[in-house]
Parts: C-alpha cells; sequence; structure tokens
C-alpha cells in the first residue's frame, strides 16, 4: 500500500520543526510504504522495527482507533501524542498539535503494536505516525483486553467469558474438495476478496478489503453451493498463568500413574507439536527433544519463545527424564516439534492454528497439542484437526480458563481436556461442557520455563499437555494401533470422576497413563470392519451442468480417514473431513454421461465403493466469436509490372477457420471479373480489349464469419 502524507520519524532530519499542526485534509507530495517508513524511526530497537514491518505488511493490525483534538481512543489505552508525523508537503514535526481540530472531528486509523512502540496508518491512507500504548487498568473491562503476561501474574481469573476478538479484514474458508483456486478466486472477488490456500487442505484464508463486513460477508459465503463453511478469522488466549514459584512439585506425575506407564514406554519415535508461543529450544530439558518446526506469525523457521507460554507447555509434554536435571515430563523421551502460531504477547488466531496443525499433519506429528482457549469452537481448526486425523494423527486440546459451561458444540476431531486438582476435583477456574472429553492434572504444575528455568503453573494449558504425553506413551508403546483406537483407549482407560460414564465436568474421567498404555500394549488392531458409503447427491439420471455440488455420505465403526470422489473410475478430488462435499468441474469433460462413485478409507485401510451414481453432463457450448479476418494476396501477375496478351490472374486467400468458408471476388478497374469459394481463384484476363496505360487488380477474401481483407496492384499494359 502506497500511502501520500506519510508520517516520517523525528529524527529524519534535525531540521524538522518541533511541534506543527495537523490539517487532516492536508494531503503532502511525499510517497512510501509505511514498511519502508518505519525504517526511519531510527530510535526504535531494530527488532522491533522489524515486527512492526512485518505486521503492517501482512495487514496485521491490533484494532481501528479513533483520533479526536485531545485523545486516541480505541479498546485498549493509547497516550495522546503523535510523533513523526508528516502534515503537510515535506513537513516533518516530532510532535504533532491537534488543537486547531473542532472538538468533533475524528479520524479513524489503523494501529500496529509491538508492546508499547506503535505506529498509527489513518484509513484513508494520508497520514502515518507513531504513538504509544498504556498499559491496561484494572478499570479496562475484562480481561479480553487484558495482556496475556499480566495474566501470569495474577491469581486465577473470575468465573465468566471472554468476548470474541474478531480480526478485521479476515475470514477462514471450508471450500468443497476439487473446487480450484480459480474458481474460489471468483467466488471471493464478488465481495473484494483474495484467498490463499492453507497447505493442502481445502481450508483458505481471505482477505477483505478494510471497508468490508467481515460478519455479513461470512454469513453470505456460508450459504455459496460451493463452500462447506465460511466464518470469522477470532484471536484466541492462551489459557495459563503462574503461581509462587516455589509451591510447586511434580504431584501429577505420580497422580495419573506415569512411572509405572514408564516401565513400558517413555514416548520415543513418537512427534508432538507444540502449536504455542514457540518453545526455548536451548532450555537443558527441551534441548534433546527439539525438531524443525515453523512460526506461522512470522512465516520464517524461528520457533524461538517470545512470550514463555510455549516452552511451559513442551515442558508438561515432553521435558527431558532421566538427564539428572529439572523435571520430568510425561512422554520424556517424545520429539517436541515447535509451531508458533502467536504474536509476542501470545495471542493466536484461528487461522495461524489452521495452518499449523495443517504443516504439523504434512510434516510427521502424531500429536498435536493447542492450549488456547475457544478453538474447539472453530469450523476451520476442527476441518483441520479432521485433516492432521486423516494422517494418522489426533489433536489435544484446552477447555479453557473461564470457568464457565463454554456452550460449544461437541466434536469428533479433538481431545478437548478440562482440568483437576490433586483431590481429583475439577478446579473451579477451569471451563466444562459437552465438548469436554477428558481431564487431566492442572494446578500447580511444576514445568520448564522460558530462559533455562523452571515454575509452577496453573491452567487448562498444562492439564492439555499431560493428555498429549500419555497419547504419546501410547502410541509409542503400540505403533500399529490406530489414531481412532488410542483416543478410544484413552478414554475407556481413565479413572471416571463426577456423574458414572461421560459428564460435563470430567469427559470420561481423569487419564491414567498406566491404565493406558497397559490397555494399548494388550490390544489388537482387529479393525477389518470397511466404511459404509454413499452418494446423496445428485440423484442417478440428474442432468447437470458447471460446477457440480456432490455430497457423500461416509461412515465407519471406528473412523473415516478420507472419501474420494471418483468419475468414470478416475479420483477427481478428495476430502478428509465430513461432512464430505466435492466441486466437480463438468465443463473439463464433454457433454454425456458419466458414473460417480465414493471411495471411503479408514484408518485400518478397510475400504468400501458406494453404489454408482450415472448423471448427463449437459453444459451450454458457448459459440466462439471469430474475429480473425482472412489474408488474401494476388500471386500474379506482380505488382507493378507490364502485361500483354492474356494474362493469367492468380489469387490466394487462408484463415484461422479454415478455407472453407472462403469467398473471393477479383474486379478489375472496379469491375467485378470472378468470384469463388475456397483458398484460390483464378481468372484469364485478354488486355488487347484494354487501353494502354496503368489498370488496378482488386482481390476481396470474406470468412464464414463476415471478416474480410481486400488487396490490390497496378499493372501496365
Amino acid at each position: 500500500m502506497t500511502l501520500t502524507a506519510i508520517a516520517l520519524a523525528a529524527s529524519l532530519a534535525s531540521s524538522a520543526p518541533a511541534q506543527c499542526d495537523w490539517n487532516p485534509s492536508m494531503q503532502a507530495s511525499a510517497e512510501g510504504s509505511p514498511s519502508e517508513l518505519i525504517d526511519r524511526f531510527q530510535d526504535i530497537a531494530p527488532e522491533t522495527r522489524a515486527r512492526l514491518k512485518k505486521r503492517v505488511e501482512n495487514h496485521r493490525f491490533d484494532e481501528v482507533v479513533s483520533i479526536g483534538r485531545d485523545e486516541i481512543s480505541g479498546k485498549q489505552r493509547y497516550a495522546s501524542e503523535i510523533r513523526g508525523l508528516q502534515t503537510g508537503p515535506r513537513t516533518v514535526c516530532a510532535e504533532t498539535s491537534r488543537s486547531n481540530w473542532p472538538a468533533s472531528t475524528k479520524e479513524l486509523a489503523l494501529s500496529y503494536c509491538e508492546g508499547s512502540q506503535c505506529v498509527v496508518v489513518t484509513i484513508n491512507g494520508h497520514h502515518l505516525g507513531r504513538i504509544t500504548r498504556l498499559a491496561p487498568t484494572r478499570s479496562d473491562g475484562t480481561l479480553a483486553q487484558v495482556d496475556p503476561q499480566q495474566e501470569l501474574d495474577t491469581a486465577p481469573p473470575a468465573a465468566g467469558p471472554l468476548a470474541p476478538s474478531y480480526v478485521p479484514g479476515r475470514l477462514i474458508i471450508g471450500a468443497r474438495a476439487g473446487l480450484s483456486d480459480a474458481e474460489l478466486a471468483k467466488i471471493v472477488s464478488v465481495h473484494g476478496g483474495k484467498g490463499r490456500r492453507i497447505g493442502k487442505s481445502d481450508l483458505h484464508i481471505v482477505d477483505l478489503p478494510g471497508n468490508g463486513s467481515e460478519k455479513a460477508i461470512a454469513a453470505l459465503l456460508a450459504k455459496h453451493p460451493q463452500l462447506k463453511f465460511a466464518e470469522q478469522d477470532q484471536r484466541v488466549p492462551a489459557a495459563m498463568a503462574v503461581n509462587d514459584p516455589y509451591v510447586g512439585s511434580e504431584w501429577h506425575i505420580s497422580k495419573i500413574g506415569a512411572p509405572a506407564a514408564w516401565d513400558s514406554t517413555q514416548g520415543s519415535g513418537v512427534t508432538i507439536a507444540i502449536l504455542d508461543s514457540g518453545v526455548d529450544g536451548t532450555h537443558p530439558d527441551l534441548s534433546a527433544r527439539m525438531v524443525p518446526g515453523w512460526n506461522f506469525y512470522d512465516n520464517n523457521s524461528n520457533t524461538s519463545d517470545v512470550h514463555g507460554h510455549g516452552t511451559a507447555v513442551a515442558g508438561g509434554a515432553a521435558a527431558s527424564m532421566n538427564n539428572g536435571a529439572g523435571v520430568a515430563a510425561v512422554a520424556g523421551q517424545a520429539r517436541i516439534m515447535p509451531v508458533r502460531i502467536s504474536d509476542p504477547n501470545a495471542y493466536a488466531y484461528w487461522s495461524t492454528v489452521a495452518q499449523g496443525l495443517t504443516w504439523a499433519a504434512d510434516n510427521g506429528a502424531k500429536i498435536a497439542n493447542i492450549s488456547y482457549v475457544g478453538v474447539a469452537g472453530s469450523s476451520a481448526v476442527q476441518s483441520a484437526a479432521q485433516y492432521m486425523r486423516s494422517k494418522g494423527g489426533l489433536v489435544v486440546v484446552c477447555a479453557g480458563n473461564n470457568g464457565i459451561d463454554e456452550g460449544i458444540t461437541p466434536t469428533n476431531t479433538m481431545i478437548v481436556v478440562s482440568a483437576t486438582d490433586s483431590t481429583d476435583t475439577k478446579t473451579s477456574w477451569s471451563s466444562y461442557g459437552s465438548f469436554v472429553t477428558i481431564s487431566a492434572p492442572g494446578q500447580d504444575i511444576w514445568t520448564t520455563t522460558r530462559g533455562g528455568g523452571y515454575q509452577a503453573w496453573w491452567g487448562t494449558s498444562l492439564a492439555s499437555p499431560v493428555v498429549a504425553g500419555v497419547a504419546g506413551l501410547m502410541m509409542s508403546a503400540k505403533p500399529t494401533l490406530s489414531n481412532s483406537q488410542v483416543e478410544s483407549l484413552l478414554y475407556s482407560s481413565s479413572v471416571d470422576l463426577g456423574a458414572a460414564g461421560r459428564d460435563n465436568y470430567y469427559g470420561y474421567g481423569r487419564v491414567n497413563a498406566a491404565a493406558a498404555v497397559s490397555a494399548a500394549l494388550a490390544a489388537t488392531p482387529a479393525d477389518t470392519q470397511a466404511p459404509s458409503v454413499a452418494i446423496a447427491d445428485p440423484l442417478g439420471g440428474s442432468s447437470v451442468s458447471g460446477l457440480v455440488g456432490v455430497t457423500v455420505n461416509a461412515t465407519d465403526n471406528v473412523g473415516v480417514s478420507r472419501v474420494e470422489l471418483r468419475v468414470n473410475g478416475s479420483t477427481v478430488a478428495t476430502d478428509t473431513a465430513s461432512p464430505y462435499g466435492y466441486s466437480w468441474d463438468s465443463t473439463k469433460v464433454a457433454n454425456g454421461n458419466y458414473t460417480l462413485t465414493a471411495y471411503a478409507v479408514d484408518a485400518a485401510g478397510n475400504a468400501a465403493t458406494s453404489a454408482n451414481v450415472v448423471v448427463s453432463v449437459s453444459n451450454t457450448v458457448a459459440k466462439v466469436i471469430d474475429t480473425t479476418a482472412p489474408t488474401v494476396a494476388i500471386s500474379n501477375p506482380g505488382n507493378g509490372s507490364t502485361v500483354s496478351g492474356t494474362v493469367g490472374i492468380s489469387v490466394t486467400a487462408n484463415d484461422n477457420a479454415g478455407v472453407a468458408g472462403i469467398s473471393q471476388q477479383l474486379y478489375i478497374d472496379g469491375k467485378l471479373v470472378a468470384s469463388g469459394t475456397g483458398g484460390s481463384l483464378s481468372f484469364s484476363w485478354n488486355t488487347r480489349k484494354v487501353s494502354s496505360g496503368s489498370h488496378s487488380i482488386q482481390a476481396i477474401a470474406k470468412d464464414a464469419s463476415g471478416n474480410s481483407t481486400t488487396t490490390s496492384i497496378q499493372v501496365n499494359r
């Protein structure tokens, strides 16, 4: 984005005035991108400037703020001063005055922040400046606006929901399998959007123009026949806080029977992806466990921890054991794959979570842990989780720390974990609901901290990696088990708490590592039952055209891994997430009858093919308008030649549609003397019957579409 009326740093020139007035209507002549201009704020640390540039380039603004005469207002708190602003042609100010503004004047702008350092870009693109973000106060409202680091230093929060924090200008959509990127581009461009596919999945991130209504556009796209869903991207907080660093102990290890499980396995051979704020890969209890990961916030390979949350979560799942130092985690010999999904303040986004899951699945992770609030409520994250399950993996997420029934619909794509204390009681702050499937210790869990230390933490953020570690032990103990079998045995081996059977507080019960590993070792991969699969739409005998929506119903006693849509026996699209929907472009084939079948495969490799559905493709063949004129040439006699006696005149013509449709006419001195069709025309001209002097010969060729070309020569007699 190029701006006019650009803000420059106060340090740009020593001659810059200390203060000047800002006229909102004035447009300056200087040009440049916000990213380039940020480099001129030389008093900001280089690494902070780099992060600010990245945020601006990726359009990841924090919020829309209103600039008035006396204040800058938004959901967060800002100092009223604006520095480094250009208010007129090549006028740079160290500080700007808005005292000349009427009290009612407001200008909207986007704020991009790294800690307290912010740049602000006006919506109309006329100004860029530098402002300061202030720390929140206790009177600032709900914890939705509290910096995560502050949460780490406070007591557990009072029960209550967090208001959704949607990302401006961004949606996530799930396309039917087989829908091309070009067709998707047509669908979203109607709303001014641009889509980008997430890995090899059918998920797409859609960037919208700044003046769009994300909620309204998402509602419209959700109804499109070629899309499964559309939702606003949401910013989600981590679900953990620090307690007294001297209180923690590893009581949870013995509580879940981990030492007994370690007699059989310690998690070797299994990779656990930690989708979080990064991981301190230099920590002495983690360094030996690390494998390469990816950073989806900055889109690079730097997965170092920018906050501390991810290091604590990683330690809860797979801190090294038997190394004579620190702590021992549940699966101390498992590998840790760091996948950074958060900004520097530890807030993640549904879009980065979906990207991280897809990448982890494609790069060998068997378990993914996501210790972030609300991710189970995202259709996009659920679709990405199903993608990972199709690769043989499992996804473990936390229930949240709001202390309420979250009201999230149950999902079969994720393992959702609530938190318990040392008395096997759900903690007061742990969220619950029908989506919870299992519980685990989450109070005063001793784990690793960024910088090489250790500390006790609380939160469902710690309960979740405990379960991820147990699942890792099970996969390590019996690699031949399917992911669905591991999940089923994880639940059936848990310690039933609360109401008998599954309940909303503990799920199927508190995880039991010893019983889970024992059950895994005793189990035999006995799934021999093939899935059930049928094409629900279109019906046999239907006439179809254009993009054809195909819906398939597939179920299995354990779980469906993938469903392929086949046309005349050839696979045209594969879907890994229920509901199974496809977009078949029938314009790519000739009109006629085609046989559709669905081929379903479960995790054990059992497969089944649906009954045939024969449809008739009947696309209207668009008439191609020919606008290319034919070519025509008089090959004899030559132009300017002298002729006598009887002269043979030869004309040749050609056309892009072929010579069959060409009609030709031959004129001598303006009089039609011959005509014909095809690519050649001949005429014998008796020059004895014409006077001496100059004569014109003209040939005209016309094709079937009416395009014509004329050529002429002059000869002398």
